[in-house]
């Protein structure tokens, strides 16, 4: 169970809800069903309150990372070079689909808006690291790289 004495720092106003899960979500890579009912009873607000927050924007996750966390780029110019391929390569390889984790814990997958290496694309990133001009056969290498890790 995760320790959440930290929330002491954070001023119970019910103002400070979507500070607190940041705060969570930053030590912890996500928001588990233990930090909804710590934040709950901390401001004092329904469990439903803080789950539509959580719902409500994207930025929070609801379910742990993989050790290896995966962002493909699906801005305008990686769209345009490939990014719904290197999505589905990814997602075939790995059998999981964006928002998910595989089963070991290994990899977590998700598709964002822009990873700002637009004269790379197609891009993703692997726990920051960006990987740039993907193809088939390169996408499966560098996956099988972090898989052997």
């Amino acid at each position: 169970m995760e320790d959440f004495e930290f929330l002491n720092k954070i001023e119970r106003d019910p103002g400070n809800l979507i500070k607190a899960l940041q705060a969570v979500q930053g030590l912890y890579g996500f928001v588990s069903d233990d930090a909804v009912l710590a934040v709950s009873a901390y401001f004092g607000v329904p469990e439903a309150e803080i789950e539509g927050v959580l719902s409500f924007y994207a930025q929070f996750k609801r379910v742990k990372p993989g050790r290896f966390r995966i962002a493909i780029c699906d801005g305008t110019a990686c769209h345009i070079k490939g990014a719904p391929q290197i999505r589905q390569w990814v997602s075939a390889e790995l059998g999981i689909r964006p928002g998910e984790t595989d089963a070991e814990g290994r990899f977590s997958l998700e598709v964002v808006a822009c990873l700002g290496c637009c004269s790379l694309a197609p891009v993703m990133s692997i726990n920051g690291r960006v990987y740039g001009k993907l193809d088939r056969k390169g996408v499966s290498r560098i996956l099988k790289e972090y898989a052997a890790k």
